[in-house]
């Protein structure tokens, strides 16, 4: 785990992008810093191509891991049930005293899909698939996540590991009318979706033969407070090829921790 630092760097490094964003409402002084989470992108895993409705595409799984000093938790709210999404704010637990919260992280909205319906955190990780070479790539229509305590990372125990898996809910399932959510993930825990379900591939379709880099990456646009963005991002190095027609991917390199496998 990386080590966090002071309130005074945490709060001197969001300027100015990522305070205009989320500014953090700091509560009554009660401790020396904040326990900030650290999300860590997984490497994507189980490759699958499929095809659906005449197209083909790229099935895979994503899961992201929470190794910092403290959870990530979002709490969203809304006036009344006629508004579609939720604000989401982050709160921010303190390291010896009250939580601090950063104001409008991001919206939560309610999604309905083949394989389920609850509320989103939209835009937490986003998928692309980027020409080797340069050049255009495609992008996921993903619309959003619903966090929490889905896998132990394993390994040595983090210290604000809690013993058990704290956010443990379904995100509102079946429930439209909701006003308020929380939705989160705990220190040494990780969420996951396996490949193919709601929104867990890209288009191949339309692509020509070569190699492409498949890329992970949470917390893209950094709303969301962090000890460390360094981990957001992790790739693939693929081959692409079409024989009669129909695709076949051929894995060629793991990338952890970064975006650029093909220069790795």
């Amino acid at each position: 785990m990386r080590n966090s630092p002071t309130t005074e760097r945490i709060l001197v490094g969001l300027a100015p992008a990522a305070l205009c964003a989320a500014a953090l409402v700091v509560a009554p002084a009660g401790g020396a810093g904040l326990a900030l989470p650290d999300l860590d992108q997984e490497v994507p895993w189980e490759l699958h191509v499929t095809r659906s409705h005449g197209q083909y595409r790229l099935g895979f799984g994503s899961a992201m891991r929470n190794v910092g000093d403290g959870p990530l938790i979002i709490s969203g709210r809304r006036e009344r049930t006629a508004v579609p999404t939720m604000t989401a704010d982050q709160l921010v637990e303190g390291a010896d005293g009250p939580a601090r919260v950063a104001k409008h992280v991001g919206r939560l909205r309610y999604v309905k899909s083949a394989d389920h319906a609850h509320w989103h955190l939209l835009g937490f990780e986003r998928y692309e698939l980027r020409p080797a070479a340069g050049g255009a790539g495609v992008r996921d229509r993903k619309t959003g996540f619903c966090l929490g305590d889905r896998y132990h990372t394993g390994g040595q125990r983090l210290p604000g590991q809690p013993r058990r898996p704290r956010y443990t809910g379904r995100c509102g399932l079946g429930d439209t009318a909701r006003l308020h959510l929380e939705q989160g993930i705990s220190v040494g825990y990780g969420d996951d979706y396996a490949a193919n379900l709601e929104g867990q591939f890209l288009p191949l379709t339309g692509l020509h033969a070569g190699r492409y880099v498949l890329v992970h990456t949470v917390n893209a646009r950094r709303r969301l407070h962090e000890t460390d963005y360094a981990n957001n991002a992790a790739s693939l190095l693929l081959r692409l090829r079409w024989r009669a027609g129909a695709p076949s991917v051929r894995l060629l390199r793991r990338c952890p921790d970064t975006a650029r496998c093909h220069e790795t």
